[in-house]
Formats: structure tokens, C-alpha cells, sequence
């Protein structure tokens, strides 16, 4: 269990019967009445937030989320499969469960697959990876001072803005969390 007087970010709690991550929290004293502490509050499964407010002294139980590290194998129809590294045991999981995460992941990457009470509710990617790019348009020498940027279709099929100077064939720096280019390779 966990006071609310105690709430800090990313920490999970189970609330109403579900798994909630703390995403902000602001302990709040008015000048008449009673302290509270007010609190922003992602469904891990359903990914939707909610506002709620608590006392200082109401107590959650605290959920125990398990992330381990699985390489991503491949992709059958709607199933994606993962192997757990030390154990070589295969998992599929639906397209529901995966959603966006692996646009930016190649096949035999490792992620970290996140489960709650051995139920698995979302993958995820690196926070960073090096993918090629496979169409884009022709680039222009010299043209770096604008900060211009372009549509680019990296080798996953995901579309990525790079600069001008960026051409077909070379290797970037994506980070997953934003979609954004950080640089050539």
C-alpha cells in the first residue's frame, strides 16, 4: 500500500479495478480547509488519463508491473512474436497489446514487454535505433542553414521528417518516444 502523501511520478497504483501510472502529482494546501493532493493518472491498459484527487492520508495498493526484455521476431497476420532471451520461450501478442510501439523496430530488436499479474498490456521499443532510409527525396549540398525538413520512409515503413540534406540509402538516428530524426550515422 501507498499513501497518497507519498505519490510520485511513473509510480503505478491499482485503483477501481485498474492499473493506473502516476504522471503528475501536486500536494496542494489551501489556505481554509483541509490539504489534498491532486494527481494526473494514465490507464496503462486503455492508455486513456484521468484527473482524480486524494487525501493525503487514503492509501492504493501499489500495482507491480513486470518489464522484461524479449527480442521482437516477426509478424504473422495480426500476431507479433517475441522470445524471452534466456528461456527461448516464444509469446504472440495481437496487434491491440503491440498498437504503435514497434513502427520504428526492426525484426530481431529487443524490447521490453510490460505485464501486470502475467497479462501483457503494451511493448516498449528502444528508446533509440538506427534505421535506413529507403525513399526520400534527392538531397541538396549546402542546404543545412534553413532547417528545412522532408518526408522520408525508413526501412520499417514508418515516415520519418528529416533535413534536406538526408538521402536515400543513408543510416539515421530515430528516438521512438517522439518520432524524431537525430541524426546520420
Amino acid at each position: 500500500m501507498i499513501a497518497a502523501g507519498d505519490f510520485r511520478n511513473g509510480v503505478t497504483i491499482e485503483l477501481e479495478g485498474n492499473v493506473y501510472q502516476i504522471i503528475e502529482f501536486q500536494h496542494v494546501k489551501p489556505g481554509k480547509g483541509a490539504a489534498f493532493v491532486r494527481t494526473k493518472l494514465k490507464n496503462i491498459k486503455s492508455g486513456g488519463v484521468v484527473e482524480k484527487t486524494f487525501r493525503p492520508t487514503e492509501k492504493c495498493p501499489k500495482a507491480h508491473v513486470d518489464r522484461k526484455d524479449m527480442q521482437y521476431l516477426y509478424k504473422d497476420g495480426d500476431l507479433y512474436y517475441f522470445m524471452d532471451s534466456e528461456t527461448y520461450e516464444q509469446v504472440a501478442l495481437s496487434q491491440d497489446a503491440v498498437g504503435d510501439a514497434l513502427k520504428f523496430v526492426k525484426e530481431n530488436e529487443v524490447c521490453k514487454v510490460c505485464s501486470h499479474k502475467g497479462e501483457v498490456f503494451s511493448v516498449e521499443p528502444p528508446l533509440f535505433v538506427e534505421l535506413v532510409i529507403t525513399d526520400t527525396e534527392p538531397g541538396f549540398k549546402g542546404d543545412t542553414a534553413t532547417g528545412a525538413t522532408k518526408p522520408a520512409t525508413v526501412e520499417t515503413g514508418a515516415q520519418v521528417q528529416v533535413p534536406l540534406f538526408v538521402d536515400q540509402g543513408e543510416t539515421i538516428k530515430i528516438d521512438t518516444r517522439t518520432g524524431e530524426y537525430l541524426s546520420r550515422v
